[in-house]
């Protein structure tokens, strides 16, 4: 790990870079901390849920560079939304079913699967290792019946042992999501969920362009399947933890962990959401006002394009927000407005809570203390 100085000393921007490899995927997440009850053998179920891998953020693939090829699998790992003892933490989901695109590493969310308009490509989901069946059901674009992905109109069914290729066509442009579409209520429950999105022709991006996918769950699911002796059912679902790109605050600072949305002044900046949950969740920016330039994978006309601060993620929909980085350099929340999503437990903040942080603000004592927070170590 790169070094970028103890507690207290200042970060600069090259420092932070260098550290993260990347500025082109932002991480935000949330979580309401959860106190669990005692299973019934509940060291054994720990020992069990610690010997998972950790799921890693989402990355970006770009399936034109690889022959239009991309294979996913799932694997069973555990989700450290906020490992860290700062801020309501830690908070952690004992089991999830991870994305793995080829040989990434698992995360959830799963990869974002980025390809351009007209560049059609397959998706092979490899079941071989698995003790499930699953499926991969792609929104927003028009494709084949036997593409869609669902087992109870399609008649396919990828069981364990198992691998099957999917054609799906480029041919709308826009953001979209991606899910398991077996058992749907429980799998998407359990981290099998993503965004898809297909760059229009012609298309240039933002100087800084970020992918974000909001998720509530209810904790008990997770526990239960970790072996916990607690009751769950999708029908009395109470969702106590709420995540933008698998993370919490403060762990949605963490340079390596987390992503923060790092800009310079002066630069356009593009955000690609994605409410992959049951719950709405109004998304507030402080000191920049947005426009809304894509819905649900068609372009805003730019009559439409009103500025405005919070913009309302309902179940399944994407938007699209732009903005100009052109306040006073500092450090600016990005949050859910529902103020109890804003939590880790009874802590605030935390949660579903991110930043717009000016390069600028990143040598300042109380950006090194949000680093602290986050559980940055040397």
């Amino acid at each position: 790990m790169t070094e970028l100085g103890a507690p207290g000393t200042k970060f600069s921007r090259r420092d932070f870079m260098r550290a993260t490899g990347t500025a082109g995927l932002a991480g935000l997440a949330g979580c309401m901390g959860f106190s669990a009850p005692q299973a019934t053998n509940q060291a054994e179920s720990d020992d069990d849920a610690q010997s998972l891998p950790a799921a890693a953020p989402p990355e970006v693939v770009d399936v034109t560079e690889q022959n239009n090829q991309v294979t996913l699998r799932s694997v069973d790992s555990r989700l450290p939304v906020h490992p860290g003892d700062s801020m309501g933490g830690p908070v952690e989901l004992p089991k999830v079913w991870a994305w793995q695109a080829d040989d990434r590493a698992p995360s959830v969310p799963g990869p974002v699967i980025r390809t351009e308009e007209g560049e059609d490509f397959e998706v092979t989901l490899d079941n071989t290792e698995a003790d499930m069946p699953h499926t991969v059901h792609f929104h927003g674009v028009s494709k084949t019946w036997e593409n869609d992905g669902v087992p109870t109109t399609t008649g396919i069914t990828v069981g364990p042992g198992e691998e099957h290729t999917y054609e799906i066509p480029a041919n709308v442009p826009g953001t979209h999501l991606y899910h398991c579409h077996y058992q749907t209520h429980r799998h998407i429950d359990m981290g099998m969920y993503g965004i898809f999105r297909v760059d229009p022709k012609g298309y240039e991006p933002a100087d800084q362009e970020l992918f974000m996918t909001v998720k509530d769950w209810d904790s008990r699911l997770n526990r239960r399947l970790a072996g916990e002796n607690v009751d769950y059912s999708p029908r009395n679902r109470q969702p106590d933890v709420f995540t933008i790109n698998g993370r919490a605050a403060p762990r949605t600072l963490h340079p390596e962990d987390g992503s923060p949305v790092i800009v310079s002044q002066g630069d356009t900046v593009r955000i690609h959401l994605g409410n992959n949950g049951y719950m709405s969740h109004p998304i507030h920016t402080h000191n920049h006002r947005f426009r809304v330039v894509e819905k649900d994978g068609s372009p805003m006309p730019e009559a439409a394009q009103v500025g405005q601060d919070i913009v309302n993620l309902p179940a399944a929909r994407r938007k699209t927000i732009e903005f100009e980085a052109d306040a006073d350099p500092g450090i600016y929340l990005l949050h859910c407005h529902k103020v109890s999503h804003a939590m880790n437990g009874n802590s605030y903040p935390g949660g579903m809570v991110g930043g717009i942080v000016y390069e600028e603000a990143m040598d300042s004592d109380i950006f090194a203390d949000l680093m602290d927070y986050a559980g940055y170590e040397l």
